[in-house]
């Protein structure tokens, strides 16, 4: 049975036309640096006929972490437990080793219903807001019986009622909800230039022994001072270079190459995997401390 440790390397988002280049590719010496894929659980529960066929072949194929997108942690209601158990369902069948959710919310009541928003919403950075994010992570774990990762999000506004920083809220929500990190590069990035911190002083903050699992994407710049987080260009090498300086703080942990849309073909996505696995190359004598710290931090 797959498990966290069998996440290594470099990985790539698993988006539907790129399932006929990787059947087609597979064993193929070019996309060798491609060890694990990544799935949203939202766009499986429940598949049949040739989507679980697909999804089949890739299980037999690849190690598999699970991203989702709509759990709302942060969001004002109840956790959609019912939707968790799908989740658990879907992880237990599949052997599937990692979830992770976003440090956010999406979703809101109107007149007693829940509906789902369009983005991804940022947490109001308070102490109430911990104690209610981190209750809600704690919840969701009982209910998967495993725990999950949390990623650092991106966001374009401040709330004015946030009474700490981004970081001090990150870490205060990783220790009281005992869960793992899921440590997005591009949106530390992203925020560093929508708010103008620095992104390498805020990456030397991070509680490295949290990191299980990591993002690196493409921005689109609509101002100087303003990114969106779309997943839909190229890695620019300033966003690079935070992800060669997380290697050398912390070792090698597994990084997967978010692309949502404008999603070239995959022989063209393939060369800023082979980025990724480059760097992880490049700081290889960590990688041994960091499977060790990381086989401990799955025992617990």
């Amino acid at each position: 049975m797959p498990s966290l440790a069998d996440i290594q390397g470099a990985g790539l988002g698993l988006k539907r036309e790129l399932i006929p280049q990787f059947q087609h590719l597979y064993q193929d010496p070019s996309i060798a640096n491609i060890q694990f894929v990544e799935i949203a659980p939202e766009n499986w529960l429940g598949a049949g006929g040739k989507a679980l066929h697909d999804l089949a072949w890739f299980v037999e194929r690849y190690p598999i972490a699970c991203h989702g997108l709509c759990l709302s942690l942060g969001g004002p209601d109840p956790l959609n437990t019912a939707f968790l158990k799908q989740v658990k369902a879907l992880l237990q069948t599949h052997e599937i080793p990692l979830y992770t959710e976003h440090l956010s919310y999406c979703s809101d009541v109107q007149q007693g219903e829940a509906g789902y928003l369009y983005d991804l919403l940022p947490i109001p950075f308070t102490e109430e807001a911990v104690h209610y994010v981190a209750k809600r992570i704690r919840q969701t774990q009982d209910i998967l019986g495993q725990r999950i990762a949390i990623e650092n999000a991106s966001f374009y506004a401040a709330c004015p009622i946030s009474s700490m920083d981004e970081i001090t809220f990150l870490k205060a929500v990783l220790t009281e909800a005992d869960c793992w990190l899921h440590l997005d590069i591009n949106n530390i990035y992203v925020n560093s230039v929508n708010f103008g911190f620095d992104a390498h002083t805020f990456l030397r903050q991070i509680p490295g022994d949290r990191i299980v699992y990591g993002h690196i994407a493409g921005h689109y710049q609509q101002r100087e001072d303003l990114l969106i987080d779309t997943h839909g260009k190229d890695v620019i090498d300033p966003v690079w270079n935070l992800l060669d300086s997380a290697y050398a703080l912390f070792g090698t942990f597994p990084t997967l190459l978010e692309r949502d849309s404008n999603i070239p073909p995959l022989n063209s996505l393939v060369y800023e995997v082979d980025r990724i696995a480059q760097y992880q190359s490049q700081h290889g004598y960590q990688t041994l401390k960091q499977a060790q710290l990381r086989a401990t931090l799955i025992a617990v």
